[in-house]
């Protein structure tokens, strides 16, 4: 397949195999491991859909802590500079400067390429319900409508997952892109292919499906009398069904790819955060105007609680710690959800080590779950290292301290790396990178950097990845600047 006249970036092997299975397809879905690329391929096949004037709308559907790059990453990188287009993105709460951009996007005549980009949780809500039904109305019959993450739809009695399999189909084309379609068992592919079309499963309702793949028990609690999952069955058949629909590939299947695969998911502030968050950062700017002598302690000191409140917590002069709403933990969670094998998380605060801790237990049980910190014995260590290197014991989360956990040690069974709250640190957050990308590692390692946008992460992040020591550059005359963010939403566009 010739695509060079339409693929920006250069694509690996396995991206081209999935295009080119994928091509013009109606239903197709990418599931494609993370850090694999699928949202390239999902790019490089709308180019070639509109190259071949099939499409002129394109709506992409992510989670919140996704849909931003997108707009921000994805799509300027990859979009070819062929595709005349234009790009928008939802926003929940709309101004008068919004919806003068809303109405010339979609009511303006134009010959270029629309391209609409909405966080899946808004099909909870009516109006984002409203929105999707007229687009699909509008413009689906030359549309494509993908959804990033697709397990989001997983549980077929959701409110959004009926919206967009209803919704879904008003377009022509349709995509799916996830790195594990199935997170708790093999149900959860109902929904998604009842998205793409119902007759790929070919089963009258979700119960139907449910009766043929399922092993199904009666069981008796006193007078009450319930129904047990207690196995599947018919399998290949099932996978024989989306086999032509689908492409699938794991990053060690990719001998091309990178070793180091480095992703980032937005998060963004609650009220509560923003209020203290701005609170905290005048009063840190305050106290540097009036210092005679600004040294990087005082800087970091000050870096340091705003990065608390971002993280979901304020620890007082007095000792005590004010808790705040966040959506990081919720993020962190998705993540744990969407990929597969053993994690390796990394926040420098204890308090966040605890909460993580805590949450995961309560979800996947206290056998899945490992610290690694200051207040951890020495004997639980080393417990807690050989739990997380054996590939057939249940501990699947490690939860450490990058400035303790981040040297000396192997980790190599896991090949995913959450950065919760990074350390400043750049040895640190280099050594903490090679506890599981070392000699025995046999796959690729992705790692996630977790970031509130135009706020102390942002900078954080930003000189880690430029290979900036922070604590060094605070002691510049711009010392102040690292203080001096705005943690209000940025214009994406």
């Amino acid at each position: 397949m010739n695509v060079n006249h339409i693929i920006k970036t250069k694509p690996y092997k396995h991206q081209l195999d999935a295009l080119d299975k994928a091509k013009d397809m109606g239903l197709f879905g990418f599931f494609m491991e993370m850090g694999t690329g699928k949202s390239k391929v999902l790019i490089d096949n709308i180019a070639w859909l509109r190259n071949e004037k099939k499409i002129n709308f394109a709506l992409i559907l992510a989670p919140k802590g996704v849909y931003r790059n997108w707009v921000q990453k994805e799509i300027p990188t990859h979009l070819s500079d062929s595709i005349e287009h234009k790009l928008l993105y939802w926003q929940s709460n709309t101004n008068k400067m919004y919806e003068k951009k809303l109405n010339e996007f979609f009511k303006t005549t134009t010959t270029a390429m629309r391209i609409f980009v909405m966080n899946v949780e808004a099909f909870s809500s009516p109006r984002g319900i409203k929105a999707g039904n007229w687009m699909a109305k509008k413009f689906g019959g030359r549309g494509l409508i993908a959804i990033d993450e697709s397990t989001t739809i997983k549980n077929h009695k959701a409110k959004r997952t009926k919206s967009l399999i209803k919704i879904g189909r008003g377009f022509a084309y349709k995509r799916l892109l996830t790195g594990s379609p199935v997170t708790k068992s093999p149900l959860d592919l109902w929904s998604q292919f009842e998205f793409l079309d119902p007759g790929i499963l070919n089963f009258k309702s979700y119960y139907a499906f449910l009766n043929r793949h399922a092993n199904i028990l009666k069981r008796s609690l006193g007078s009450h009398t319930f129904q047990q999952i207690v196995g599947y069955k018919r399998l290949d058949e099932l996978l024989n069904k989306i086999d032509p629909y689908i492409y699938r590939v794991l990053k060690k299947d990719c001998i091309d790819l990178p070793d180091k695969i480095y992703t980032t998911r937005f998060i963004e502030l609650t009220d509560d955060q923003k209020k203290m968050y701005s609170k905290i950062q005048k009063e840190a700017i305050l106290l540097l105007d009036v210092a005679s002598t600004v040294t990087a302690p005082m800087v970091i000191t000050q870096m340091l609680r705003l990065q608390q409140i971002l993280s979901g917590h304020l620890k007082t002069d007095e000792g005590n710690t004010i808790e705040f709403k966040t959506n990081r933990l919720t993020e962190l969670l998705n993540i744990c959800d969407e990929v597969s094998g053993k994690i390796l998380i990394y926040s420098r605060f204890r308090y966040d080590i605890v909460t993580i801790k805590n949450k995961l237990e309560t979800l996947y049980g206290k056998e899945t779950v490992g610290t690694y910190y200051g207040d951890t014995p020495q004997d639980e260590r080393v417990r807690v290292i050989e739990a997380f290197e054996d590939p057939d014991n249940p501990m699947r989360f490690f939860v450490g301290n990058p400035s303790t956990a981040g040297y000396g040690i192997t980790l190599n069974q896991a090949n995913t790396v959450v950065y919760y709250a990074n350390d400043f640190n750049l040895e640190t957050r280099m050594q903490s990178e090679d506890r599981c990308h070392r000699i025995g590692q046999t796959n690729k390692v992705t790692y996630i950097d977790l970031i509130t946008e135009s706020t102390i992460d942002e900078k954080i992040v930003k000189a880690l990845k430029n290979k900036i020591d922070i604590g060094a550059k605070v002691l510049g005359e711009e010392a102040r600047q690292w203080l001096k963010i705005d943690p209000k939403q940025k214009t994406m566009l």
